[in-house]
């Protein structure tokens, strides 16, 4: 599957479903970019200001923001 969306996940490498996440959209083959929280504590920061809150992962889909690995949120928002 090829998207032209702008994706980004905000998570840890402790973090199960952050680990789900990625997994889900590689076995789709969409690209994102993945960015650790706390191999830089800024983008935690980013990841609280764009969700609101504290939790991982936070999944910014051009703009819409999906906290935590919610599939029906991520298709509707990839529109898929």
């Amino acid at each position: 599957m090829i998207t032209m969306a702008n994706i980004t996940i905000y998570g840890a490498e402790w973090c199960a479903f952050c680990h789900m996440a990625k997994r889900y959209l590689d076995d789709k083959k969409i690209k994102y970019t993945y960015l650790d929280v706390e191999e830089n504590p800024k983008y935690g920061q980013e990841a609280v200001t764009k969700s609101g809150q504290r939790g991982i992962p936070v999944i910014d889909i051009d703009g819409e923001i999906i906290i935590g690995f919610d599939k029906p949120k991520i298709d509707a928002a990839l529109k898929i």
